[in-house]
């Protein structure tokens, strides 16, 4: 009995899809969308008015001689992201993922909202 070979064709299909697959990029990696809060007495002012969904890094920077904090809630939402209070001069991150919408962001410590520490992100789709 006789054994057939495959056709040496076939066989360099198969190893040229295999290098193929082996040697094709790994999916894009979507950097984090950022956004600057910058404080002072008594104002936010944003780096940008909007961003895009999804992964984001929002940096509250106190250029101010106050502590400042930073809260953030998507207007009809429920949850209220928080980050830390910042001395002068210091800087804090808050990392998450953002829903599509309009943000409130606001300082909470004593009257500061109330003398105008409040601004508006646009997270976009």
């Amino acid at each position: 009995m006789r054994l057939r070979r495959a056709p040496r064709r076939a066989a360099l299909t198969v190893v040229g899809v295999a290098a193929l697959l082996a040697v094709a990029p790994a999916p894009a990696v979507v950097p984090p969308a950022r956004v600057q809060v910058a404080a002072e007495e008594y104002a936010f002012t944003l780096s940008r008015p909007s961003i895009k969904a999804g992964p984001a890094i929002v940096q509250l920077v106190n250029y101010g001689e106050d502590p400042h904090d930073l809260r953030l809630r998507r207007v009809g939402g429920t949850r209220t992201y928080a980050l830390r209070v910042v001395q002068a001069d210091g800087d804090a991150d808050l990392t998450a993922r953002l829903l599509p919408g309009r943000y409130t962001l606001w300082c909470s410590l004593a009257d500061h909202r109330s003398r105008g520490m409040r601004a508006t992100l646009l997270v976009r789709k």
